[in-house]
């Protein structure tokens, strides 16, 4: 018959924060040892994806660990991945064409209309 294994924790409810593994002594007993939640890598804000190059800790890790280790050396890095910044500085050019391109035509314009 297997040994039986009491919790160390008051907390009896098989629940995410009281996860444990059971795991022998060197003096054969058999105890709980509580696993610590699993870290989530960091998300893109636009795609979704994990952000390369910025590991995945617990929230208050994040605090102990210095700013390089928590950012990526780019325009948005540590929040936005490398192809969503890719496609906004992209998109953003194309965006100021189109105003110069709709400028453009509308001053050919007003000269067509003096002209006649």
């Amino acid at each position: 018959m297997a040994q039986r294994v009491t919790l160390r924790k008051r907390q009896p409810y098989n629940t995410s924060s009281n996860r444990r593994r059971v795991v022998k002594t060197p003096g054969g007993r058999l105890v709980y040892h509580h696993l610590k939640k699993i870290p989530t890598q960091p998300k893109c804000g636009d795609c979704g994806i994990g952000l390369p190059g910025i590991p995945a800790l617990r929230p208050r890790q994040y605090a102990t660990v210095s700013k390089r280790i928590k950012t990526v050396r780019r325009a948005y890095g540590g929040s936005r991945c490398g192809d969503c910044v890719k496609s906004r500085i992209l998109r953003a050019f194309l965006v100021e064409e189109a105003k110069i391109v709709k400028k453009v035509i509308k001053s050919q314009q007003q000269q067509k209309a003096a002209q006649k």
